[in-house]
């Protein structure tokens, strides 16, 4: 009986990794703040959180065809953070989580492209 083995996964890898979870995980708790309790009354607009939960799943199964795709789900939110920017903190926040959701998708890619050609 053979033993499955464990395929190493470089430490980068795994940080890309952890970085773009953490970063939606970031933009879907923010969001739900900002249109659900941070303004006077609840906004419908709260449905935007929505495409940001599909892909949960796929990050944490480390499915590569999932860091490709959040890679350009991640523009419309940039959008409206840079959009919404007079508004304060939270644009300014919605900036920089999708810059690094984005950041960490193309490098996770480009380096599990790169380990898997050596």
């Amino acid at each position: 009986m053979q033993s499955a083995e464990v395929p190493v996964v470089p430490p980068a890898v795994e940080t890309t990794r952890w970085v773009a979870v953490a970063s939606l995980l970031g933009l879907i708790v923010l969001s739900l703040a900002w249109e659900l309790w941070l303004p006077e009354r609840p906004s419908p607009w709260v449905l935007k959180v929505l495409p940001l939960c599909v892909p949960v799943a796929g990050l944490l199964k480390r499915r590569m065809y999932t860091y490709r795709w959040v890679s350009l789900l991640v523009w419309p939110y940039f959008m409206e953070g840079i959009v919404r920017w007079n508004e304060g903190l939270p644009a300014m926040l919605e900036v920089a989580l999708t810059v690094a959701l984005f950041a960490a998708c193309a490098v996770h890619v480009r380096l599990r492209l790169k380990n898997a050609a050596s």
